[in-house]
């Protein structure tokens, strides 16, 4: 191709990236939604802090993120028909958080990532009795309709997981919707290489969830795969309905030995001999590792009671 001929195509090119349809003056641009949404997600991460009671965190919600749209300059109303607009192009929205899950990824408070008691495992390293072993991203937003309704994550086991190993999916859910049904639901199985145990939950309002699968005193973790997905419902609405997950963790428990339960039990001079509850001492600091209670969210729907599945 000759110089000629190269410049016309450079040209072409141009053009047609001049005449890509950008975002309607009248709403929100993407930079702005950007960091609109950053503020907003920090904002109701501080108001419900697990030291307010629930009416407390129903109201600072209200003013804090009430807030966050008066420091932008932007109306409730000019920020719900924008995410109406964004919510109706997903292939635009989806690029936008993205980027808003990487800074928030980044900042040390996302929503109570060091507060409360979902945090309280983070300081655990790999190697521990303990260990939070989440590798993926920690934040995501699902919308009601595919390929952005379904995420999945996919976790390796290597030589510190043991025999007996108990996990704890955890995580914080936050609903965004104007209308329709809330229907979340959370995937994990467990590939012990000739067995695989599989459990679930469905969630249906914000808060913290976690989903228990318990171990295998026979076998050793080989790899643990599992995806969230958002039901629609097959509701077709242009309303605003996402699905913001924060907070992702992955618990390890290792489990007492046989053998070194009976020592202690051999040990102990009181007479007492009831065997311990194998997930109240697992603590890297031995304060004992009791379980997440559920937040105001704690309703049936919220709890890991979705049938185990065995596959051999």
């Amino acid at each position: 191709m000759n110089r000629t001929g190269a410049l016309t195509v450079v040209g072409i090119f141009l053009m047609l990236a001049a005449c890509k349809p950008g975002t309607p003056s009248k709403y929100i641009q993407p930079g702005d939604m950007e960091d609109i949404l950053v503020d907003y997600y920090m904002a109701k991460a501080m108001a419900q802090q697990d030291k307010f009671s629930y009416e407390e965190r129903e109201y600072n919600t209200a003013l804090y993120t009430e807030a966050v749209l008066k420091r932008h300059g932007v109306t409730q109303a000019e920020f719900d028909s924008s995410l109406v607009y964004y919510y109706t192009r997903a292939d635009r929205f989806d690029p936008i958080f993205q980027r808003v899950s990487e800074r928030l990824d980044e900042q040390a408070l996302v929503l109570g990532a060091s507060e409360g008691e979902i945090g309280k495992y983070a300081r655990f390293n790999a190697t521990g009795d303990t260990a939070n072993v989440w590798s993926d991203r920690a934040t995501a937003l699902l919308l009601p309709m595919p390929p952005y309704n379904r995420w999945e994550f996919h976790v390796e086991s290597d030589s510190t997981y043991r025999h007996g190993d108990e996990l704890m999916l955890m995580f914080m859910s936050d609903y965004m919707y104007q209308t329709g049904n809330k229907n979340g639901m959370a995937y994990i199985s467990v590939d012990y290489g000739d067995t695989v145990v599989s459990r679930n939950l469905h969630f249906s309002t914000s808060g913290v969830s976690q989903l228990r699968v318990p171990g295998d005193t026979t076998r050793v973790i080989k790899t643990v795969k599992g995806f969230f997905y958002l039901d629609n419902a097959f509701e077709s609405s242009t309303s605003t309905r996402l699905l913001f997950l924060s907070n992702v963790q992955l618990i390890r428990f290792h489990t007492q030995d046989e053998k070194t339960t009976t020592d202690r039990l051999s040990r102990d001079d009181s007479g007492e001999r009831d065997m311990p509850d194998p997930l109240s001492d697992r603590d890297a600091g031995g304060e004992g590792g009791q379980l997440l209670p559920l937040d105001r969210g704690a309703a049936p729907d919220r709890v890991d009671g979705g049938a185990d599945s065995i596959a051999p």
